[in-house]
Protein backbone atom coordinates (compact mmCIF):
# COMPACT_ATOMS: atom_id res chain seq x y z
CA UNK A 1 0.00 0.00 0.00
CA UNK A 2 1.20 3.38 -1.33
CA UNK A 3 1.00 5.41 1.70
CA UNK A 4 2.38 8.72 0.42
CA UNK A 5 -1.19 8.82 -2.19
CA UNK A 6 -3.39 8.33 1.15
CA UNK A 7 -4.43 11.56 2.17
CA UNK A 8 -5.47 12.81 5.68
CA UNK A 9 -9.35 12.27 4.94
CA UNK A 10 -8.43 8.43 4.17
CA UNK A 11 -6.35 8.61 7.09
CA UNK A 12 -9.23 9.70 9.00
CA UNK A 13 -11.94 7.18 7.30
CA UNK A 14 -9.87 4.29 7.52
CA UNK A 15 -9.37 5.23 11.62
CA UNK A 16 -12.69 5.62 11.96
CA UNK A 17 -14.06 2.48 10.37
CA UNK A 18 -11.06 0.28 11.61
CA UNK A 19 -11.76 -2.45 13.87
CA UNK A 20 -10.43 -1.00 17.61
CA UNK A 21 -11.33 -3.60 19.74
CA UNK A 22 -7.51 -5.74 18.43
CA UNK A 23 -5.42 -5.88 21.26
CA UNK A 24 -2.79 -3.58 21.07
CA UNK A 25 1.13 -4.45 19.58
CA UNK A 26 3.67 -5.55 21.94
CA UNK A 27 5.89 -3.29 23.71
CA UNK A 28 8.86 -5.29 22.62
CA UNK A 29 7.30 -4.54 19.03
CA UNK A 30 6.69 -0.89 19.87
CA UNK A 31 9.93 0.38 20.89
CA UNK A 32 12.23 -1.85 18.38
CA UNK A 33 13.70 0.44 16.33
CA UNK A 34 13.91 3.77 15.41
CA UNK A 35 15.24 5.76 12.84
CA UNK A 36 14.99 9.43 11.14
CA UNK A 37 13.52 9.84 7.88
CA UNK A 38 15.36 10.16 4.96
CA UNK A 39 12.66 12.88 3.70
CA UNK A 40 9.48 14.68 3.60
CA UNK A 41 7.77 12.33 1.43
CA UNK A 42 9.67 8.98 3.79
CA UNK A 43 8.08 10.94 6.40
CA UNK A 44 4.74 11.73 5.82
CA UNK A 45 4.64 7.91 4.32
CA UNK A 46 5.61 6.59 7.78
CA UNK A 47 3.53 8.85 9.86
CA UNK A 48 0.40 7.87 7.83
CA UNK A 49 1.46 4.29 7.75
CA UNK A 50 2.45 4.02 11.94
CA UNK A 51 -0.43 5.62 13.01
CA UNK A 52 -2.82 3.43 11.42
CA UNK A 53 -0.77 0.19 12.53
CA UNK A 54 -0.23 1.29 15.90
CA UNK A 55 -3.64 3.35 16.47
CA UNK A 56 -4.61 1.30 19.79
CA UNK A 57 -1.19 1.70 21.21
CA UNK A 58 -1.05 5.58 20.47
CA UNK A 59 -5.08 5.61 22.46
CA UNK A 60 -3.82 3.81 25.36
CA UNK A 61 -0.73 6.43 25.65
CA UNK A 62 -2.69 9.14 25.61
CA UNK A 63 -5.36 7.32 27.86
CA UNK A 64 -1.94 6.83 30.22
CA UNK A 65 -0.41 10.19 30.17
CA UNK A 66 -4.06 12.07 30.96
CA UNK A 67 -4.09 9.52 33.41
CA UNK A 68 -0.84 10.19 35.34
CA UNK A 69 -1.54 13.91 35.19
CA UNK A 70 -4.53 13.39 37.71
CA UNK A 71 -3.81 10.66 40.18
CA UNK A 72 -4.76 13.18 42.56
CA UNK A 73 -7.82 14.40 41.39
CA UNK A 74 -10.19 10.93 40.24
CA UNK A 75 -13.13 13.34 38.99
CA UNK A 76 -10.70 14.17 36.00
CA UNK A 77 -10.09 10.46 35.97
CA UNK A 78 -13.41 9.81 35.32
CA UNK A 79 -13.54 13.05 32.86
CA UNK A 80 -10.28 11.72 31.01
CA UNK A 81 -12.47 8.25 30.27
CA UNK A 82 -15.73 10.04 29.22
CA UNK A 83 -13.83 11.97 26.93
CA UNK A 84 -11.96 8.60 25.58
CA UNK A 85 -15.20 6.90 25.25
CA UNK A 86 -17.04 9.56 23.45
CA UNK A 87 -14.01 9.68 20.55
CA UNK A 88 -13.77 5.66 20.69
CA UNK A 89 -17.49 5.68 19.57
CA UNK A 90 -16.90 7.37 16.81
CA UNK A 91 -15.52 4.25 15.62
CA UNK A 92 -17.52 1.82 13.69
CA UNK A 93 -16.24 -1.29 14.99
CA UNK A 94 -16.13 -0.27 18.68
CA UNK A 95 -19.22 1.29 18.52
CA UNK A 96 -21.25 -1.71 17.10
CA UNK A 97 -18.93 -3.92 19.68
CA UNK A 98 -19.69 -1.89 22.30
CA UNK A 99 -23.61 -1.84 21.65
CA UNK A 100 -23.54 -6.06 21.41
CA UNK A 101 -21.81 -6.14 24.76
CA UNK A 102 -24.62 -3.42 26.46
CA UNK A 103 -27.67 -5.37 24.67
CA UNK A 104 -25.56 -8.82 26.15
CA UNK A 105 -25.54 -7.43 29.44
CA UNK A 106 -29.22 -6.58 29.73
CA UNK A 107 -30.42 -9.54 28.04
CA UNK A 108 -29.41 -11.61 31.17
CA UNK A 109 -31.68 -9.44 33.79
CA UNK A 110 -34.67 -8.40 30.89
CA UNK A 111 -34.97 -10.09 27.91
CA UNK A 112 -38.00 -7.74 26.74
CA UNK A 113 -36.07 -4.28 27.53
CA UNK A 114 -32.62 -6.07 25.59
CA UNK A 115 -35.04 -6.53 22.17
CA UNK A 116 -36.36 -2.84 22.43
CA UNK A 117 -32.61 -1.78 22.09
CA UNK A 118 -32.69 -3.72 18.58
CA UNK A 119 -31.59 -1.32 16.03
CA UNK A 120 -34.56 -0.30 13.75
CA UNK A 121 -34.12 -2.99 9.84
CA UNK A 122 -33.70 -0.38 7.29
CA UNK A 123 -36.08 -2.05 4.17
CA UNK A 124 -33.76 -2.72 0.79
CA UNK A 125 -35.57 -1.77 -2.12
CA UNK A 126 -34.41 -3.54 -5.51
CA UNK A 127 -32.38 -1.50 -8.35
CA UNK A 128 -31.14 0.95 -5.86
CA UNK A 129 -28.12 1.82 -4.56
CA UNK A 130 -27.82 0.04 -0.83
CA UNK A 131 -27.36 2.42 1.36
CA UNK A 132 -24.09 3.11 4.13
CA UNK A 133 -25.95 1.19 7.36
CA UNK A 134 -25.94 3.78 10.21
CA UNK A 135 -24.45 2.72 13.62
CA UNK A 136 -27.38 2.46 16.44
CA UNK A 137 -26.10 1.75 20.26
CA UNK A 138 -29.38 0.86 22.60
CA UNK A 139 -31.49 1.59 19.83
CA UNK A 140 -30.72 4.82 19.19
CA UNK A 141 -27.93 6.42 17.26
CA UNK A 142 -24.92 6.90 17.36
CA UNK A 143 -24.48 10.76 17.99
CA UNK A 144 -26.95 11.00 20.56
CA UNK A 145 -24.44 8.92 23.23
CA UNK A 146 -21.63 10.65 21.64
CA UNK A 147 -23.00 13.68 22.17
CA UNK A 148 -24.26 12.32 25.87
CA UNK A 149 -21.08 10.59 27.45
CA UNK A 150 -19.10 14.77 25.43
CA UNK A 151 -21.59 16.06 27.69
CA UNK A 152 -21.10 14.29 30.91
CA UNK A 153 -16.64 15.08 30.74
CA UNK A 154 -17.05 18.61 30.24
CA UNK A 155 -19.55 19.12 32.82
CA UNK A 156 -16.66 16.62 35.10
CA UNK A 157 -13.64 18.75 33.77
CA UNK A 158 -15.75 22.04 34.50
CA UNK A 159 -16.22 20.53 38.01
CA UNK A 160 -12.76 19.23 38.55
CA UNK A 161 -11.27 22.88 36.98
CA UNK A 162 -8.33 20.89 35.31
CA UNK A 163 -8.57 22.33 32.06
CA UNK A 164 -4.91 23.05 31.81
CA UNK A 165 -3.90 20.37 32.98
CA UNK A 166 -5.66 18.68 30.70
CA UNK A 167 -4.55 21.04 27.95
CA UNK A 168 -0.86 20.15 28.86
CA UNK A 169 -1.22 16.39 29.37
CA UNK A 170 -3.07 16.38 26.15
CA UNK A 171 -0.35 18.19 24.63
CA UNK A 172 2.39 15.93 25.72
CA UNK A 173 0.56 12.70 25.27
CA UNK A 174 -0.16 14.11 21.24
CA UNK A 175 3.41 15.21 20.96
CA UNK A 176 4.88 11.95 22.15
CA UNK A 177 2.71 10.18 19.33
CA UNK A 178 3.80 12.11 17.14
CA UNK A 179 7.35 11.47 17.83
CA UNK A 180 7.27 7.98 17.66
CA UNK A 181 5.33 8.07 14.19
CA UNK A 182 7.87 10.04 13.06
CA UNK A 183 10.96 7.56 14.00
CA UNK A 184 9.67 4.38 14.48
CA UNK A 185 11.00 2.66 11.16
CA UNK A 186 7.76 0.32 9.51
CA UNK A 187 8.42 -3.40 9.67
CA UNK A 188 7.01 -6.41 7.73
CA UNK A 189 4.42 -6.68 10.16
CA UNK A 190 2.89 -3.10 9.25
CA UNK A 191 2.99 -3.67 5.36
CA UNK A 192 1.24 -6.81 5.29
CA UNK A 193 -1.53 -5.27 7.85
CA UNK A 194 -1.84 -2.80 5.29
CA UNK A 195 -2.35 -5.02 2.74
CA UNK A 196 -4.74 -7.24 4.42
CA UNK A 197 -6.96 -3.88 5.72
CA UNK A 198 -6.77 -2.95 1.53
CA UNK A 199 -7.68 -6.46 0.57
CA UNK A 200 -10.61 -6.24 3.05
CA UNK A 201 -12.29 -3.05 2.18
CA UNK A 202 -11.65 -3.90 -1.68
CA UNK A 203 -13.48 -7.34 -0.50
CA UNK A 204 -16.20 -4.98 1.62
CA UNK A 205 -17.25 -3.27 -1.49
CA UNK A 206 -17.38 -5.66 -3.88
CA UNK A 207 -19.83 -8.18 -1.59
CA UNK A 208 -22.24 -5.62 -1.26
CA UNK A 209 -22.35 -4.91 -4.91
Amino acid sequence: MDWSSVTAEDLVDALREGDWSTPPRPVSEFFSRFTAPRSYSKWTSRLKCNLYYYRTNYFILIMFILGMGFLRKPVAILAALATGLSIALLNDSFAVTFNEKVTRSVRQFSPHLAAKMRPPITPVIRGRPRKRRSIHICGRPRWVFVLLFSAVSCMLWLTSCSLLTVLWALLIGLLATLLHASFRTPNLKARLNTFREEFRAVWRNYSEL
